[in-house]
C-alpha cells in the first residue's frame, strides 16, 4: 500500500495548519493525496471534484499502482467522456483515513514516528470534506464548477453542498443518502467485527507486530460486496453453478461459482487496503447524517442554497433505494433549491454507478454541459 509516500501527487501542512476534527482535536501534520486531470482554464471555473465512495481512492481516471487495474471510474472520467478531461480541470483526492496516501491510521504519526494505528483520532464525512476544501485551497480555486461521486462518494458531495455551498456551483450525488440508515451501520458492524476478530488485527497495532489481519479484513469485504449486487445480478453473473466440478462436494469448499467469487473478492482486497483504514471509513459513513446538524430538519441544511443539484439512484439499489434519494430531492424542494432527480432503470444494483450504465453517463453529460454553459465556458467540441 501507498501509506505516506503514494504514486500520485501530494500536499503536505503543516503543524501551524492543522485541520480540526468533529471529535474535537487538532489533525497537526495533515497530508492529501491526489490526482488531477486535465487542464485548468485561466478563470479557474473548470474545476470539478470527484469524491470517491468507501475503499476507492485518488486514481479514478488512470491505472492503479498498487492492482495495476484501470481507474475505478475511467467508464465516467476521461477525454470525451460526461467528466470530460478534455474540457474540465478533474481532481479526485484520497480521503483523510484511508490509506492511498491520506493521512490515515496507516500514516506515521509525527509525534511517535511510528503507525497512527487506533491513536488516530476516528474522522467523519465532514472532516473528510473540510481535507478536500483545504487542497482546494491550496490549488487555488475559489468555486467548484461541479463536486461529483456515488455511494461515500455522494455523501460528500452533500456535505459540500452544505458546507461550502457559495464554492460548489453544482453537484451530482449519486447513489447516496442523506444519512446512513440502521441496516447500513448494521452490515458495517459485522464488517468491522470480522476484522477485530482476527488474531492478527492485535489490538490495532498489527502493522508495530509484523502480521496482517488478512483473513478478517476478506470476510469484511466479501459481506460488503453482498451489499453491492442485487439479487438479479447475482442470479445473472452466478445462479447455482457449481465451480469446476458436475458435483458437489458434501463438503465446505467453495462448491458454487458465487463463493468462488466472493473468496476472490475478499482476497484481492486485502492486497490494496488497510485493515484500520476500513474501520474509520465505515465509521465515518455511519456518523453521517445532514439534518442532525440542522435540528433534524433536513431542508435547513440547504435553506437559501444556490448550488445546482443532480440526484441520481438506481432501481435495484437496496443499499441506498431511491427511497433515500428522494428524501433529499423532497428535502431540496422545500428549501428552494435547484434539483433536478432521475431515478435509473437497472438491474446492478448499487454498483450500478461504476459500471456501463448509458443513461447515467447522459445524465451527467447534460447535467454537466448545462453548468458549463451557465458559468460562460466553451460548449463541448470547442477551445
Amino acid at each position: 500500500m501507498e501509506i505516506d509516500t503514494p504514486h500520485s501527487q501530494i500536499v503536505r501542512f503543516g503543524a501551524d495548519k492543522p485541520l480540526k476534527l468533529d471529535a474535537g482535536v487538532l489533525l497537526p501534520h495533515l497530508q492529501i493525496a491526489y490526482q488531477t486531470y486535465g487542464a485548468l482554464n485561466a478563470e479557474r471555473s473548470n474545476a470539478v471534484l470527484v469524491c470517491h465512495a468507501l475503499t476507492g481512492d485518488q486514481h479514478v481516471a488512470s491505472d492503479n499502482p498498487v492492482t495495476g487495474k484501470p481507474g475505478w471510474w475511467e467508464t465516467m472520467v476521461g477525454p470525451g467522456k460526461p467528466i470530460d478531461t478534455d474540457r474540465f480541470f478533474v481532481i479526485c483526492s484520497n480521503v483523510l483515513g484511508g490509506c492511498m496516501g491520506t493521512t490515515g491510521p496507516s500514516s506515521f504519526n509525527p509525534q511517535t514516528h511510528q503507525p497512527w494505528g487506533l491513536e488516530m483520532p476516528v474522522v467523519t464525512i465532514r472532516d473528510m470534506v473540510n481535507a478536500q476544501a483545504m487542497l482546494v485551497d491550496h490549488l487555488g480555486i475559489e468555486t467548484l464548477l461541479c463536486v461529483a461521486g456515488g455511494s461515500m462518494g455522494g455523501m460528500q458531495v452533500l456535505q459540500w453542498a452544505v458546507s461550502y455551498p457559495e464554492r460548489v456551483f453544482s453537484v451530482m450525488p449519486i447513489a447516496t443518502g442523506a444519512r446512513h440508515s440502521a441496516q447500513n451501520i448494521a452490515f458495517h458492524e459485522v464488517g468491522r467485527q470480522a476484522v477485530m476478530a482476527d488474531p492478527d488485527w492485535r489490538g490495532g497495532r498489527y502493522m508495530l507486530e509484523g502480521v496482517t489481519p488478512y483473513r478478517g479484513l476478506g470476510v469484511a469485504r466479501m459481506a460488503a460486496h453482498v451489499t453491492y449486487m442485487s439479487d438479479q445480478a447475482l442470479h445473472r453473473k452466478f445462479g447455482r453453478r457449481l465451480q469446476n466440478r458436475a458435483m458437489p462436494t458434501f463438503g465446505f469448499d467453495a462448491d458454487f461459482q458465487v463463493e468462488s467469487y466472493l473468496r476472490h473478492q475478499g482476497e484481492a482486497f486485502v492486497q490494496r487496503f488497510d485493515a484500520n483504514s476500513y474501520l474509520y471509513v465505515t465509521r465515518a459513513m455511519d456518523y453521517f447524517d445532514i439534518a442532525a446538524e440542522h435540528d433534524g430538519v433536513l431542508a435547513n441544511a440547504f435553506r437559501g442554497s444556490k448550488t445546482r443539484f443532480c440526484i441520481v439512484s438506481f432501481t435495484s439499489d437496496w443499499l441506498f433505494p431511491t427511497a433515500e434519494s428522494r428524501i433529499i430531492v423532497h428535502a431540496l424542494n422545500a428549501a428552494g433549491a435547484n434539483v433536478s432527480f432521475t431515478e435509473v432503470e437497472s438491474d446492478k444494483g448499487h454498483d450500478a454507478f461504476l459500471l456501463d450504465e448509458p443513461e447515467l453517463f447522459a445524465i451527467a453529460r447534460g447535467f454537466l454541459d448545462s453548468a458549463a454553459r451557465a458559468r460562460g465556458l466553451p460548449a463541448a467540441g470547442r477551445s
